[in-house]
């Protein structure tokens, strides 16, 4: 039985990195895992490359232009949710650990901070995908599906 090509959506992700500390976004008002971690992220629009993706939420979600020279292609993993009502994903995850200028919450009305979480001691509400992926990384990883067991 022929079911059609996949279409799934694409996010970029950015990994902000300092030693063992990684930037957080606390949700809030988003209708999606409020109360908990992610990283800077978002879909990649129209017309957008995942590095382009990545150097635009950087900026509107903690406030930091970056360099495309600066990310560093690090995961990519490809995510079935069917709770959720986007099905399927490609994510890429680019990690930078050095830019200019002090993250802030750029974004006030979507999230509630910007924390630098220890990845040795992360607090429960982290996005669960996103705590497989920092593990998956921590473990020499480039690559992953998840979800695919539901």
């Amino acid at each position: 039985m022929n079911l059609g090509t996949a279409q799934p959506y694409i996010a970029s992700y950015v990994i902000f990195r300092k030693g063992d500390k990684v930037a957080f976004v606390l949700r809030s008002g988003t209708n999606w895992m409020d109360g908990y971690y992610g990283l800077a992220a978002g879909k990649v629009e129209e017309d957008e490359s995942f590095t382009q993706a990545a150097i635009r939420e950087a900026k509107e979600e903690v406030g930091i232009q970056l360099k495309e020279s600066s990310l560093k292609q690090v995961f990519t993993m490809h995510r079935r949710d069917p709770e959720s009502d986007i099905k399927f994903w490609v994510d890429v995850f680019f990690e930078v650990t050095e830019w200019e200028g002090e993250l802030f919450n750029a974004e006030p009305h979507m999230h509630s901070e910007v924390a630098w979480l220890d990845t040795n001691n992360l607090p429960e509400n982290i996005i669960t995908s996103i705590r497989f992926v920092l593990s998956e990384i921590a473990k020499g990883h480039n690559y992953a599906e998840y979800g695919w067991d539901i």
